[in-house]
């Protein structure tokens, strides 16, 4: 599957979804669309996956936690 994108200089490409991991990392996308939302993604304004830094907060997911679970 390819996904578009729009780079920074405003033009447009389809690549596939390890391509898009790589060039949103190298900082060269400013937005991807996602199908399934009908919407573009803009890089540093809306949630992306994988991107980001360390999270500071709880724990939640080890011993159960996760879904409440005692």
């Amino acid at each position: 599957m390819h996904i578009r994108i729009v780079y920074y200089n405003g033009e447009y490409d389809y690549v596939t979804a390890p391509n898009l991991g790589r060039l949103l990392r190298s900082g060269r996308v400013k937005a991807f669309f996602r199908p399934l939302v009908r919407r573009w993604v803009y890089i540093g304004y809306d949630s992306v996956r994988g991107v980001g830094g360390a999270y500071a907060g709880p724990e939640r997911r080890r011993d159960g936690a996760l879904l409440g679970e005692a």
